[in-house]
């Protein structure tokens, strides 16, 4: 079991590899943190602009020794650099070489400190991947708990991904506590009056409880194949993605776990709007779950 967890040569950062230590340590996977060197075809490169090219992967690849250095205790890891054409593309062609069952990246560094936000390369990632991806958010520290708690981002039709069966065995498999929410956004003006609002608020209630049953469900289900640890079912509501992902409450060592959309290709992650937003908000690293 391994997980590749991407360095890009041109777009430093610790946080990726922060969190593929955190989920080493919870999983005894080995990492293999990877420099990857975008290469264009060898007949558009100029001898000059080759050797600046080997000169940033080099420098990159000892930033990255003295991040992974501090925190490599009793982690079984290696550090290697791979030319492609991008960097998504490199990370798929690591994946298959080391046969690994997860990518991690970080965060753009345009997004919220704190915050997971989706830039150029991991939007690409996570709409081609063939394996869970998951991002860090921007400045996630080293040294945080080991993963405490797994959180399965559950959508109704969309989970014909499989993310609470997924979810399950994963907390199975690293020992972890298992937690299923859904959420909605309601507009903040929708109605006017005090008996509207009252209206509305047992609107969200009714839609809560149908989608609690939904979820038990589905958990009923899952329980044929599959032994499920004890699992808290959660509802975020809010006028506001921000407002309806904190609602919920999130601890240290946390996870969120979101599928992929139904309309992508089956093994493939691939995001759906309700996904996007939800991602934008998150306090807490996200996993992203290709269809099973």
């Amino acid at each position: 079991m391994t997980i590749i967890v991407g360095f890009s040569a041109s777009r430093q950062g610790s946080a990726p590899v922060n969190l593929a230590a955190q989920l080493a340590r919870s999983t005894g996977e080995k990492i293999v943190a990877a420099v990857i060197a975008e290469r264009a075809p060898a007949a558009r490169v100029s001898p000059v602009e080759e050797e600046f090219q080997t000169q940033v992967a080099a420098h990159a690849t000892k930033s990255l020794a003295q991040l992974i250095d501090p925190i490599s205790h009793n982690l079984d890891v290696s550090i290697v650099t791979h030319e492609s054409s991008s960097i998504p593309a490199g990370l798929m062609e690591l994946v298959e070489q080391h046969a690994a069952d997860m990518v991690v990246v970080g965060s753009s560094s345009s997004g919220l400190l704190g915050r997971v936000a989706l830039g150029s390369v991991t939007d690409r990632l996570v709409h081609t991947a063939a394996v869970p991806v998951a991002i860090a958010p921007r400045g996630y520290p080293p040294g945080l708990t080991p993963v405490q708690r797994l959180t399965a981002a559950y959508g109704g039709a969309a989970d014909a991904v499989g993310l609470i069966a997924t979810t399950a065995e994963l907390a199975l498999r690293w020992s972890v506590r298992m937690r299923i929410t859904s959420f909605t956004v309601r507009a903040s003006a929708t109605f006017g009056g005090a008996v509207a609002r009252t209206a509305e608020d047992l609107v969200v209630q009714q839609w809560a409880h149908q989608v609690e049953q939904s979820i038990l469900g589905q958990l009923d289900a899952v329980a044929a194949d599959v032994p499920l640890p004890d699992v808290e079912v959660k509802v975020g509501a809010g006028t506001e993605w921000s407002q309806a992902v904190d609602t919920i409450g999130w601890e240290h060592g946390d996870i969120l776990l979101l599928g992929s959309g139904a309309a992508g290709p089956v093994a493939q992650v691939f995001l759906g709007s309700a996904a996007s937003k939800i991602i934008r908000h998150a306090p807490v690293p996200v996993m992203i779950m290709p269809r099973r």
